[in-house]
């Protein structure tokens, strides 16, 4: 008889407030049925990560954290964006975890498939990819910017699971070679699949967002996907590159043309075209140092090795059995403590 394993369900919280009241219900819902169908251990969890949220995110996740066995929260001391705050999950969850899922407070990412993942986690896969049928729900430009998106990234090199976000399952092994990638500029969707190991995909409807707004604006997704590109490949630093030359060879071939004009006579021009040449070179040179700088500020980014996120309070340490592992307690905690049992 197979042993049934421990899951936590991680997600990242954000000022979700709106959300969260029906977002706890449905996961802690999942958990007992899957407790009850056997599939997962009674010792399963589902951990809200607090990405320092502005508005009530916290006091709910706390509150509903004292008063069940299955929710627990992780409060970060600041905000340090998605990314970082899903790593903050995992790492902490992995340490009394077989497997973890992550997914999206909105729960726009269909639950009912976690039967799925874990049936195929059970079969032997590392990690299993939650992969969106179609993107019927996205707006018109929301749908043609993503499948660019996937579609450049792949021609750039960059191994992605094509309309896959954050909503996978991992195991235990799997985050802590995860844990490995040292960089500070995270995009958890290319790093993924660079472990290596053995994977599935579940397929499925993604639906409409319940309440609250979208954490993720137009804004936003921009820069994530240019993080994304820049993160994983050096092509863009190419691509100018090739553009310098392309621009260098028509600049000889112009040349040529207005010197033969000038042997010829014919050498009335108007400001028309030195204008336009002046603004186009001074336009991609611009591009190029700015492109370059973006480079360079992740190197700088990653030589200052400051930690992703700092952890203010994890109710998975606070709220655990007696009978478990205890930390070892800082020398003031320890000091504090004998003298509370003193008096």
């Amino acid at each position: 008889m197979m042993i049934e394993p421990v899951l936590t369900i991680v997600v990242p919280c954000y000022n979700e407030q709106e959300v969260l009241p029906e977002t706890i219900f449905k996961l802690q819902q999942l958990v007992k049925e899957l407790i009850v169908e056997n599939l997962v251990s009674k010792d399963s969890k589902i951990l809200f990560v607090d990405d320092g949220s502005k508005d009530q995110t916290w006091n709910l996740i706390y509150k509903e954290g004292l008063k069940s066995e299955f929710v627990r929260g992780l409060k970060l001391s600041r905000n340090v964006g998605h990314q970082n705050a899903l790593l903050a999950g995992l790492l902490t969850a992995k340490e009394m975890s077989d497997c973890v899922i992550s997914i999206d407070a909105d729960l726009q990412d269909d639950i009912e498939v976690v039967r799925e993942f874990i049936h195929k986690f059970r079969s032997g896969c590392e990690i299993v990819y939650g992969v969106r049928k179609g993107r019927k729900t996205d707006t018109f430009f929301k749908r043609c910017t993503a499948q660019g998106f996937y579609k450049l990234m792949k021609k750039l090199g960059v191994d992605l699971v094509y309309n896959h976000a954050d909503f996978r399952l991992m195991s235990r092994r799997a985050i802590q070679e995860l844990e490995q990638f040292k960089e500070v500029n995270l995009f958890l969707r290319g790093i993924v699949p660079l472990l290596g190991l053995r994977s599935d995909m579940v397929y499925y409807d993604r639906k409409e967002r319940p309440a609250g707004e979208t954490k993720y604006p137009l804004k936003k997704m921009l820069a994530f996907a240019f993080d994304g590109v820049t993160s994983f490949s050096v092509s863009p630093i190419r691509l100018v590159l090739i553009i310098g030359f392309f621009s260098f060879f028509m600049s000889l071939l112009f040349g040529g043309y207005f010197l033969a004009l000038k042997f010829f006579g014919n050498t009335e021009m108007g400001w028309t075209s030195l204008i336009t040449s002046i603004w186009l070179i001074g336009g991609l040179q611009l591009i190029a140092i700015g492109l370059i700088g973006e480079y360079i500020g992740k190197i700088y980014k990653e030589s200052k090795q400051r930690p992703k996120y700092i952890i203010e309070m994890d109710m998975l340490n606070l709220l655990k059995p007696k009978n478990h592992l205890i930390q070892e307690e800082e020398p003031f905690q320890l000091e504090l403590r004998k003298l509370t049992e003193m008096n």
